[in-house]
């Protein structure tokens, strides 16, 4: 095999391959969590019954009714 046979085969700079990785990272990272935070803005759950007086033996109740 001659020194010349590899010269029509092109290189990887693989600088630029691991910052276009790095890159490609953080933009799914950022459209993950924008669309996490678009879900929670526009669901909004339907009101759930729940007993409006004082807990009593430790038990917990809604601090705020949002219906």
């Amino acid at each position: 095999m001659s020194a010349g046979a590899n010269l029509g085969a092109p290189r990887i700079n693989w600088r630029w391959m691991s910052l276009a990785i790095v890159v490609a990272g953080t933009l799914l990272f950022i459209g993950a969590n924008a669309h996490l935070v678009h879900v929670a803005l526009r669901s909004q759950p339907d009101c759930v019954q729940h007993l409006k007086s004082e807990g009593t033996g430790g038990t917990f109740r809604a601090a705020q009714s949002s219906c």
